[in-house]
């Protein structure tokens, strides 16, 4: 097996305050559908190393840890012992068996500094000597009746173990975990646009609007110009953002005119489509919804450009992935909104439609996001002109350039 036959999905775990503080690693090999570690446990273990060694961690995960599902197998080889225990969570799957040998592995895998998780955790007794060395307990909602949670919630209560509810799919989910004392969540509510669909759009969301719209069109800075002084708040953060970009020398600058021109019209354009993703009020930054719109946007615009794009053809990727999730940001129906802006025929049949090249990105990245490999496949083979290779990569630098924005360095 080498390297270009790997995928690579992530899903993204929040504390209790919705912010991002791991990820989950899902691995898949190009001749297999399943995840985590197959029946070859060797061959899963090479696409662990590759995937770290290769593929670079800090892509990966940025300052996040990392969940990677293990098998006994697995776990009982010397081979997890090449994974960077400062930043990786050992996840045992719930077919492990709780015998000696496995109880004395963890024993000393703690010991050399790995945390550790069980995984779709169901109580039993057998587990009593796991839980006095795992440090977190991850408890599959859909094994669970609400009187079976709270009472799981309660036994765990006498060891020392943080609780991660995983699949909460909505929003009553959610808050029940919550008012239990679930220190962590991983779900797809919390990365879809619908977490933040019943709040109004904001002034400054319709003013984004309207500035994305002008911008397109090619308007007149002066045009531009305007729009921003009727809210301090943006031209507060475009004058931030104009210092950073020069490389932390701040620059003197007298008018906001003067900041856009420095900052250049497709910079401009990139900045305002993210920035939609981070004024809804009581969300953090970055919030789960921004990391995985801009991921998919850079995504796709990186499979564009392999695929020999043009600069235009390029740009509209990215647009194309960024305003897939921004219905449940603005509140309207996407149809609305592609009409407002006037996105023209190929972004907005991309967009409603998955259709054409565009489309066909965009489901491919979707495709990635939601772990279904014979998806991915037959999308690549559709699109004709890229591999696995092309994939794996414009995945990993998009998740690099994802970790600099969060952290408010570049946009380039």
């Amino acid at each position: 097996m080498s390297s270009s036959e790997i995928f690579l999905g992530r899903q993204p775990i929040l504390d209790r305050e919705q912010r991002v503080v791991a990820y989950e690693l899902l691995f898949r090999a190009g001749h297999t559908a399943t995840a985590g570690v197959t029946d070859d446990m060797q061959a899963t273990a090479s696409v662990i190393y590759h995937a770290f060694s290769e593929m670079g961690i800090q892509a990966v995960l940025g300052p996040h840890l990392g969940f990677i599902n293990v098998s006994a197998d697995m776990l009982l080889s010397e081979t997890i012992e090449l994974l960077p225990r400062a930043q990786v969570v050992l996840e045992l799957l719930e077919t492990v068996a709780v015998t000696d040998d496995v109880v004395a592995r963890c024993h000393a895998l703690r010991q050399q500094g790995f945390a550790l998780a069980l995984d779709d955790f169901v109580y039993d007794d057998s587990y009593r000597p796991l839980l006095n060395l795992v440090d977190i307990v991850k408890i599959d909602l859909l094994l669970h009746t609400q009187d079976e949670l709270a009472a799981i919630v309660a036994r765990l209560k006498q060891w020392p173990v943080k609780l991660l509810a995983e699949k909460v799919d909505n929003a009553e989910q959610a808050a029940h975990c919550h008012a239990l004392g679930f220190d962590y969540f991983q779900g797809y509510f919390f990365a879809k646009p619908a977490v933040l669909s019943a709040r109004r759009t904001q002034p400054a969301q319709l003013a984004l609007l309207e500035l994305l719209d002008l911008v397109l069109a090619d308007a007149d800075t002066a045009v531009i110009e305007r729009v921003f002084k009727q809210h301090p708040n943006l031209t507060y953060n475009l004058l931030r953002l104009v210092n950073s970009a020069g490389g932390g020398a701040a620059r003197q600058i007298a008018t906001v005119s003067q900041a856009v021109l420095l900052l250049g019209r497709k910079q401009l354009q990139r900045w305002l489509q993210l920035l939609v993703f981070t004024l809804q009020e009581g969300t953090p930054y970055p919030s789960p919804l921004l990391l995985l719109a801009a991921t998919r946007g850079r995504t796709m615009e990186l499979l564009a450009q392999r695929r020999g794009g043009d600069a235009t053809v390029r740009d509209s990727a990215f647009m194309t992935g960024i305003f897939s999730l921004i219905e449940g940001v603005i509140g309207k129906p996407l149809a609305e909104i592609v009409r407002e802006l006037n996105l023209g025929e190929q972004l907005a049949a991309a967009l409603l439609h998955r259709a054409g090249e565009l489309g066909a990105l965009l489901a491919l990245a979707e495709s990635v996001e939601q772990q279904d490999l014979d998806r991915t496949r037959g999308l690549l083979e559709s699109l004709g002109g890229l591999t696995p290779s092309d994939l794996t990569a414009a995945e990993l630098e998009a998740m690099a350039w994802t970790h600099q924005i969060a952290e408010g360095n570049a946009l380039g």
